[in-house]
């Protein structure tokens, strides 16, 4: 059985959703998330339950993509449901094996539709990520992305480099020349991510994370290097630290 009624798929996810909405958790994601969506409230286990259950029926990749697509540009009152986009992105993760190359242009789209790392962060390792690893020719959006003006799509640019370094195959040219093209950035999300990269890479490869970041560390970001040292032996990190006071 595949999912043809697509329509009818995304009232049910709304439904469930809805129906398992908390109006003081709402009203804190909001606050917390300083978000102008519509919220439900839902913790996030039940919400990826809802949206997994969507696509438990072997969607074909255009049902697949129809479905996350409905999800996405679900509103009410005029505003978007942050549960509803969620789930978008949740259906693309759990059958990401069916998406192909041109199907970066989707995550490309919800991540420009975003502000707010609730959403990027996600599509950025788990769907474009994942997208680069098995077609590495897409390496090349990334590298017009990692200059794109929108904040997000930069940071998406980085974060999609984490699904090679999980994967123990990391793109070390890429990480080499994002970060030196990001190393001066002023947007706290943008240090964050590349910190984020670095650090998840100097557990599978302290030596290469001193080396890049040793000639770099006086002008390197303090969010960066907190997170770039945060794993690597104590001697290393105490002595970039020590470098970067000074």
């Amino acid at each position: 059985m595949r999912l043809v009624d697509v329509e009818g798929e995304v009232a049910r996810v709304l439904a469930e959703l809805r129906a398992q909405g908390d109006p003081v958790r709402a009203d804190y994601e909001k606050r917390y998330l300083k978000s102008d969506l519509v919220h439900f409230g839902v913790p996030v286990p039940a919400l990826r339950k809802v949206a997994v259950s969507a696509v438990e029926a072997q969607p074909t990749r255009d049902e697949l993509l129809a479905l996350a697509e409905a999800l996405w540009d679900v509103t009410r009152d005029g505003r978007p449901v942050h549960e509803a986009r969620v789930a978008a992105i949740e259906v693309l993760v759990k059958r990401v094996a069916l998406l192909e190359p041109s199907d970066l242009a989707v995550a490309e789209r919800f991540v420009r539709g975003s502000a707010s790392w609730v959403y990027v962060d996600i599509l950025a390792e788990k769907v474009a990520g994942a997208l680069v690893v098995r077609y590495p020719d897409l390496g090349r959006v990334l590298d017009a992305w990692v200059a794109d003006p929108y904040m997000w799509i930069r940071r998406t640019a980085v974060l999609a480099l984490l699904a090679g370094v999980r994967a123990g195959n990391p793109d070390l040219s890429r990480v080499d020349r994002f970060g030196d093209a990001l190393i001066g950035e002023r947007e706290f999300f943008i240090r964050k991510a590349l910190g984020w990269v670095l650090r998840e890479l100097s557990k599978k490869d302290p030596g290469w994370v001193t080396r890049w970041v040793e000639p770099r560390v006086e002008v390197i970001s303090g969010v960066t290097l907190r997170e770039a040292v945060r794993w690597l032996p104590e001697e290393d990190a105490g002595r970039l630290r020590a470098t970067q006071r000074r």
